[in-house]
């Protein structure tokens, strides 16, 4: 039974990528260039990626695996100068519509009716749209979360809160932390960068009663509500976290949370795969999950990202690209996930038939909470004060990408002894500066 359905699926995959190369295609081998990040789901993608090329000889795939930063760098340069290296780039849903209006991307119109793009969940399909066509294809989406350690709480004699707020979340990683023992009480992003450190303090800050600017693009960094945000993270991960915190992004923090390294991590939603899988996690059978912890405001923009497929209109191999793309999006190759590693490894946030399935439900603990969090995401809500930009944690802006980056790097060294007022004057100072050249107000 087994081998039949491999083959019907198999067949399926050869199939959908067909039918989106030119009737009678050349048979001259064709190079697809992707350019990807290095989180597990892709590496899974690339190791897969052999069977998408045994049903399509004639495409070839080139594989440039990077660090997140340093892939959104590079992509970044190359679209922008319209320098062609690469048929795809995994980008996330703040680049996607911002290109998109740029015309530095190709859209996705007249996807075939096996796709099923009614199946990607809306706010997920929202993201990665502009006026109203797709310009890129979900591989993964997610929300956030806090997962912790249940025995070391058990053993500690507490208990994790149905909603826990940042003041109870540092609480109980003092009572768990164990330096002697390389445990540590509390992980989180400390790597700089801004879809890094500051993917989580954005929303921390939130949380905290902050903004980036107010609504009139004024820089809102050095006040109350960002120093007691920063505060209260440097402090934290001072106390409690592990040693070189600055050098930890989601993949780092993800393998000490794996091997039993940290207490609690305060991440993306996607990470629940993987810790819950006993094979690449020492503690699967030991990790709870609840909400991500709330300050004195709530009810702001929540936490939604996914990491897509994109076309730049530069290449060269369009339909190429295409039918990749849309075989490594597709129901099928979730199945085919599934298949090699099970339900509970297969790329989450993306498809209503993904949690519909019994057999995700029965792996996958975390599945309605994540389905939950994920539909019921907004990211375009109002901070405390109204603002004039759109996202949770990142601003919807196209000079973020410098500014973040700038402001992680700035907020980095509160963990290594810069003081907090003075690390967020000169945050503020370089914003207001980094504003003014790029001629806001507009």
């Amino acid at each position: 039974m087994v081998k039949r359905r491999r083959g019907a699926l198999l067949a399926f995959g050869f199939a959908l990528a067909a039918a989106l190369l030119p009737s009678g295609g050349a048979r001259a081998q064709t190079t697809v260039t992707i350019a990807t990040v290095n989180n597990g789901d892709m590496v899974v993608m690339q190791r897969l990626s052999s069977r998408f090329e045994q049903q399509n000889p004639n495409i070839r795939l080139r594989w440039v695996v990077l660090e997140e930063n340093v892939l959104r760098q590079r992509v970044t340069t190359d679209i922008a100068t319209r320098a062609g290296q690469f048929d795809i780039l995994t980008i996330g849903n703040y680049e996607v519509p911002i290109w998109a209006k740029q015309g530095w991307l190709a859209a996705f119109d007249n996807l075939p009716a096996g796709y099923d793009a009614e199946d990607i969940l809306p706010t997920v399909r929202t993201g990665i749209s502009h006026e109203g066509k797709l310009y890129a294809l979900p591989f993964y989406a997610e929300s956030a979360m806090t997962y912790y350690r249940t025995d070391l709480l058990q053993r500690a004699g507490i208990s994790m809160p149905e909603r826990p707020t940042y003041a109870q979340i540092r609480e109980i990683a003092e009572k768990i932390t164990d330096k002697n023992n390389q445990v540590y009480g509390l992980c989180l992003r400390g790597k700089p960068g801004w879809g890094e450190n500051m993917g989580f303090v954005t929303p921390l800050v939130t949380a905290f009663g902050g903004q980036w600017f107010d609504s009139q693009w004024r820089t809102k960094i050095d006040t109350p509500e960002w120093r007691r945000a920063i505060a209260w993270y440097s402090d934290a991960l001072r106390q409690f976290g592990p040693p070189g915190a600055t050098s930890n992004g989601f993949n780092e923090n993800l393998a000490l949370y794996a091997g039993g390294r940290c207490g609690i991590w305060v991440d993306a939603t996607v990470a629940a795969g993987l810790l819950f899988d006993p094979k690449q996690s020492q503690v699967a059978d030991r990790v709870g999950f609840a909400p991500m912890p709330t300050g004195d405001f709530a009810g702001g923009p929540t936490w939604l990202w996914s990491w897509n497929l994109a076309i730049p209109a530069t290449s060269k191999q369009q339909e190429a690209a295409r039918a990749f793309a849309t075989w490594a999006t597709s129901k099928e190759y979730i199945q085919l996930v599934a298949q090699e590693n099970g339900w509970v490894a297969v790329p989450p946030g993306t498809r209503r038939s993904t949690y519909d399935n019994p057999e995700y439900q029965k792996a996958a603990p975390f599945a309605s909470f994540v389905l939950r969090a994920i539909t019921e995401a907004n990211p375009t809500a109002s901070t405390r004060e109204p603002r004039p930009y759109t996202g949770a944690q990142f601003v919807g802006i196209p000079e973020f990408q410098g500014i973040g980056t700038q402001v992680g790097q700035t907020i980095a060294s509160t963990l290594t002894g810069t003081g907090v007022e003075q690390a967020l004057r000169g945050a503020q100072s370089a914003t207001e500066r980094a504003m003014r050249q790029a001629g806001y107000p507009k």
